[in-house]
């Protein structure tokens, strides 16, 4: 695989983004990463608050965005469309989502 810089969001990491109907909503950056060989940049969402209302057998809905930032101007987001980059969003989510499994099981033991 590529090399990848992976960065994970901290609480204070949200974005509103409008919907189609021009109705804001906030999500939480959970984590952003780039891609060296393309050069592209990855961010992925979820709704703010999902995670107080999570059971541990519901599963959070996710948003996935291509973004760029140039110097000076707003975060600009795109859709993915190719099945490379989706299998790439999926692996690190699956990969994340096991950081956090595995971060809760420590809070759990001590």
């Amino acid at each position: 695989m590529t090399d990848l810089n992976i960065n994970h969001g901290s609480d204070e990491d949200r974005i509103i983004i409008p919907d189609e109907n021009g109705d804001e909503h906030l999500f939480q950056v959970l984590f952003t990463f780039d891609v060296d060989a393309s050069g592209n940049s990855y961010m992925v969402l979820a709704p703010e608050g999902s995670d107080e209302n999570e059971n541990d057998e519901d599963e959070v809905e996710v948003h996935a965005f291509r973004y760029e930032e140039p110097e000076g101007e707003e975060l600009a987001l795109f859709p993915i469309e190719t099945d490379e980059e989706w299998e790439m969003v999926e692996e690190l989510l699956n990969t994340f989502s096991e950081e956090e499994d595995e971060e809760e099981e420590e809070e759990e033991e001590n």
